[in-house]
């Protein structure tokens, strides 16, 4: 998902610190507003005011988001970047705190937010009411700052729903973790969501499509939630070594993207580290890399010029959970692992994958009652 995030993301610039991006897809989202605008016969002015009200509304996007970026980064967690969706932001948190009580924290700061600003408005209406209570019917006239209002009122209450991912999921998680293991209260709050979101498709199948959309989004979320919950408790306490793949090819800075391509074919791998004749590691050759490289470039063209040069490494007695949660926000399928600064080892999500699923067959084997084996 962070790939293709990333992959269609433009940089907007920094908020606090952090990079802000855009998708692609929010500018056919403008474009969608301004175009059923003009088509309702509206005025140059309406069209424009429409627009405006999409962009202030991202803007409390971004405020949300930097909510939870900005409590995160008081536990020590870093914020790789914000983007905006048509469907909303996205903060890319290295990871979730390992405390619920910290979580319960960072995932309720980005409604909290909201809230701020739409007590915020609330006071300029009264102020351009003379401090009079206004008509709440006058309230919802579609005022531009009535409906900004009306809108975050509105992301407050969604957002907290609980139900993964939508906020109240991880909130509920917290408080249900507090007194109980992590992976049980993650499965409870898993199937709450997924109720939920049974009961939003099936009303969204009597005529309501946001419904419906929204069914199998808090669905996925929660699905994805439980299967990273099993990982976590899967890789806790074990060390990257006992994961890590150990026979792997690597290339040189100076070598040519032929080698690559050599390499590409006669290997199962598809992204190799990049090491200097220390075996530090310099960069990654990503089959993405290597495929654009001899498009544009050409297979004599080094692997220097196409390497990615911003790429994650652990250590090999780091913990896996700590890896897989590097890996996952990367963006990358493989992350190199050192042994005090030297290249030891390649971890990747497959192998991470297939380590998963041996522990859990093991985990079976010793669950399973004596004299209930297999048949001979």
């Amino acid at each position: 998902m962070y790939t293709l995030v990333m992959r269609w993301s433009i940089r907007l610039g920094e908020a606090a610190g952090i990079g802000v991006r855009v998708h692609v897809t929010f500018f056919l989202l403008l474009l969608w507003v301004a175009m059923s605008a003009a088509a309702a016969e509206r005025e140059l002015a309406a069209v424009t005011g429409e627009v405006l009200f999409i962009l202030a509304l991202f803007g409390c996007v971004v405020l949300h988001e930097l909510g939870h970026a900005l409590s995160a980064r008081r536990y020590g967690i870093r914020t790789r970047d914000i983007t905006l969706l048509p469907i909303g932001g996205l903060a890319r948190l290295e990871r979730m705190p390992d405390n619920p009580r910290e979580e319960f924290v960072v995932a309720l700061a980005g409604p909290a937010v909201n809230v701020v600003i739409a007590v915020l408005l609330y006071a300029l209406i009264l102020l351009s009411a003379g401090l009079e209570l206004p008509d709440p019917q006058a309230l919802g006239e579609a005022s531009f700052v009535a409906r900004l209002l009306s809108v975050n009122v509105a992301l407050v209450i969604f957002n907290l729903l609980p139900a993964f991912p939508m906020d109240g999921g991880r909130v509920l998680r917290s408080l249900l973790a507090m007194k109980l293991e992590y992976s049980q209260a993650t499965s409870i709050a898993s199937a709450l969501g997924q109720s939920l979101a049974f009961v939003f498709v099936f009303l969204g199948l009597f005529g309501n499509p946001i419904l419906l959309l929204i069914g199998v989004f808090v669905w996925i979320g929660a699905a994805q939630e439980a299967s990273m919950a099993q990982m976590r408790a899967v890789f806790h306490g074990v060390p990257v070594r006992e994961a890590m793949i150990t026979e792997f090819e690597t290339v040189n800075a100076h070598d040519t993207l032929e080698r690559g391509s050599e390499l590409i074919l006669k290997t199962a791998q598809q992204d190799f580290p990049v090491v200097n004749n220390d075996r530090e590691v310099v960069g990654l050759l990503t089959w993405k890399g290597l495929r654009e490289g001899l498009a544009n470039l050409g297979q004599d063209a080094s692997i220097e010029r196409v390497m990615e040069r911003e790429f994650e490494s652990v250590e090999e007695r780091d913990s896996l959970q700590h890896a897989f949660q590097l890996l996952q926000s990367s963006g990358l399928r493989s992350m190199p692992v050192t042994r005090s600064g030297a290249l030891c080892g390649l971890l990747t999500m497959d192998n991470l994958g297939e380590y998963m699923m041996i522990k859990s067959a093991l985990k079976q084997k010793q669950q399973r009652p004596a004299g209930l084996g297999g048949r001979a």
